[in-house]
């Protein structure tokens, strides 16, 4: 594929709105371009324009290794667009820079997974095992894509993966949980001018806030992830000033390791909440919005110095580096069906621009990444 047509890739990605959703328009655009290179791919719609994409190369019947390369098709939103200096679909290319919402996040690796397939076929290389392309749907929130997938089993058979991500050419090889949670407080409504007739639900979350800053001062810093992440986000509680709430709520994120886990968590959080409804009259009631669990591979397994040596053989510009994240991908999902699953997180520039105003990747980068895949791919199932 000559260079040119792997940049006009990633430029008609970006230009396909995928905000939040309507990821069917890319899975049929990687459907259609897999397919002009004799590569069938399964599109699974799933309503509201949601959709999933599965490709395959090499050994595709019980192979003894499968590797997988994912992304994700949707996007973050772009804010208002006249804030942008170039037009977040517009994929404009500035000396080095390819603009555009999802230039990093995710599409230049999800262009580069599919290429990668494109080009192995046709160079004829022999794998010894599957290469498989997943493409997810609302990874920026929520994981459906991801989820759907886990029920359908779709890569528990998997032997190693590489969440395409952007990394600025640097290995993950763990990153953290994600768990969002709501804590709703229940009271009794009065009037302002006789609180005692009341019980102030605002005042059943303070008790709460009060114990947040140490709920996990006791938990083990993990050997790759450090200490347990604990904030409180977002507060709502109360509609009329003279008037006693009684209803309130607060939303917090955690980012659990593997020295103290999502269940951990979730255990440690039930107990406080526990011991403050026995000690206060305001009721306090846990909801689990999201439960996404850390992911971590040792730094010496043998995937991740494949990964790595892949990447020193082809990033020109750079030291390439292990490292971890505190972020959390659709690997949180995945490896519920498959615990044991060697996974990095390695993809292309600007991971200092995701969500931001001016996203952008690099040319240079993007193109080199698609050749760090193959190699890793080939050595991998060699």
């Amino acid at each position: 594929m000559e260079q040119a047509e792997k940049i006009q890739i990633l430029q008609d990605l970006i230009r396909l709105h995928t905000v939040n959703g309507n990821e069917i328009i890319v899975a049929q655009y990687l459907q259609k371009l897999l397919a002009q290179h004799g590569i069938e791919a399964a599109v699974d719609e799933f309503g509201d324009k949601r959709a999933n994409l599965q490709a395959a190369i090499g050994q595709t019947t019980d192979p003894a290794k499968v590797l997988v390369l994912t992304g994700h098709q949707d996007t973050v939103t772009v804010g208002d667009p006249a804030d942008w200096e170039h037009d977040p679909f517009g994929a404009e290319i500035v000396g080095d820079k390819l603009y555009g919402r999802g230039a990093s996040d995710m599409k230049s690796g999800l262009a580069a997974a599919a290429i990668t397939l494109i080009e192995l076929k046709e160079q004829g290389v022999e794998l010894n095992g599957s290469l498989r392309l997943v493409a997810t749907a609302g990874e920026e929130y929520g994981t459906p894509g991801a989820y759907r997938l886990n029920e359908q089993h779709a890569i528990d058979d998997a032997t190693a993966m590489v969440v395409c991500e952007p990394t600025d050419g640097q290995i993950i090889y763990a990153h953290s949980g994600s768990f969002n949670y709501r804590i709703t407080s229940t009271g009794k409504a009065a009037h302002s001018s006789t609180p005692s007739r009341g019980i102030n639900a605002i005042a059943g979350l303070v008790n709460y806030i009060n114990l947040e800053q140490d709920l996990f001062a006791d938990a083990p810093t993990d050997e790759y992830l450090g200490d347990v992440q604990h904030s409180v986000t977002v507060i709502k509680g109360g509609d009329q000033v003279n008037t006693i709430p009684d209803q309130a709520e607060l939303l917090g994120n955690i980012r659990p390791t593997y020295a103290f886990n999502n269940q951990q968590v979730i255990d440690r959080l039930e107990t406080t909440l526990a011991k403050l409804n026995q000690e206060h009259a305001a009721q306090l009631k846990l909801e689990i919005i999201h439960n996404f669990e850390p992911v971590e591979t040792k730094k010496d397994n043998e995937f991740v110095k494949l990964a790595q040596q892949a990447a020193l053989n082809n990033f020109q510009d750079r030291q390439v580096e292990l490292q971890t994240m505190n972020g959390a991908t659709d690997a949180s999902v995945f490896i519920k069906n498959n615990h044991q699953l060697p996974t990095v997180i390695l993809g292309a520039d600007n991971s200092q621009t995701d969500h931001q105003l001016n996203e952008y990747t690099t040319v240079s980068c993007y193109l080199e990444l698609i050749n760090v895949y193959q190699e890793l791919v080939k050595e991998y199932l060699k």
